[in-house]
Parts: C-alpha cells; sequence; structure tokens
C-alpha cells in the first residue's frame, strides 16, 4: 500500500461526484415559447379554416398558485348525433415550450362533448379551446389564467 489505494466504493463516489458537479455548470438550454406560437399551432391544427366564438366553453381558473397542475374543462354544446357531433378537441396556449396542451378525438357514441383534465402552465397565459364540428366548422374559447409559480421552465432542472 502506496499511499494511493482507494477502495471501489471510494472510486465510484468520487466519480459520482465529479459527474454531478460537472452537470450542475453546465446550463440546460431554456425552453421558451416564441411570437406567434399559439397562431401557428392553430393553423397547423386546422389550416385556413375560420374559427367562431361560441359553443365552446374553456373552463379554467382565473387565478392559480401553482402551474404544475392547473384543472381545465372543455365543454361543447353539441346534440353529439350522427349527422351533428363533435369531432375534435383541441386546446392550444401561446407560453408553453409546446403549443399544443391536448388535442382529443370524439365522435357522436362520445355521448357528451365534454373533456376534464390537468396541465403545466409556463405562467401566466391565454388558453385557446377549438372544436371541430362534423359539419366541418370550428368554434373556439379562450381564456386567460394568472400564474404566480410558473411550471414548464426548463432552466430549473
Amino acid at each position: 500500500m502506496d499511499g494511493f489505494d482507494i477502495t471501489r466504493r471510494e472510486a465510484l463516489i468520487a466519480g459520482g461526484l465529479a459527474a454531478a458537479g460537472a452537470a450542475s455548470l453546465a446550463s440546460p438550454p431554456v425552453a421558451a415559447s416564441t411570437p406567434g406560437q399559439m397562431e401557428h399551432a392553430i393553423r397547423s391544427l386546422i389550416g385556413e379554416a375560420e374559427v367562431r366564438k361560441g359553443k365552446v366553453t374553456l373552463d379554467l381558473p382565473p387565478l392559480v398558485e401553482n402551474g404544475n397542475t392547473v384543472p381545465l374543462t372543455v365543454i361543447v354544446d353539441s346534440p353529439m348525433t350522427k349527422a351533428d357531433h363533435v369531432k375534435a378537441i383541441h386546446v392550444v396556449n401561446e407560453k408553453n415550450p409546446q403549443a399544443n396542451v391536448i388535442s382529443v378525438q370524439l365522435g357522436p357514441r362520445a355521448g357528451k362533448a365534454h373533456v376534464s383534465t390537468r396541465v403545466r402552465l409556463a405562467g401566466t397565459q391565454t388558453l385557446t379551446a377549438i372544436a371541430e364540428m362534423s359539419d366541418g366548422t370550428y368554434w373556439s374559447d379562450s381564456q386567460e389564467v394568472i400564474v404566480t409559480l410558473a411550471a414548464c421552465l426548463e432552466d430549473l432542472i
């Protein structure tokens, strides 16, 4: 033993600490929204079709303390019959790293055009829900949510 002998365990611990230190020095890329990303997301979903206000109710709390788990409900006024039903519901946002929040495909057998979930929000922003109807029309509703503690921030990893 010449004073430089270390156990396997000590070598693994030292290597792990060195790797952790190096990782903490590197700044991860910050994922952020880009101007116009919500409009781009809408156009990629529905093309150049006209979106009308009405028939859709987007329900979000107007103020949330934590953006990690925000309740979201979309209800579309539709009889949900074979001749008149909701084909899809899309929700997009303006400030998350990814503009598409959720897309749900529906049909007349769904019974109701009602979707509830929880989403993560990267700060105060506007969300828009768009319903695609069986007759080819699109209807929407928008709502702003004030977020006091944001989620979806990649630089906090």
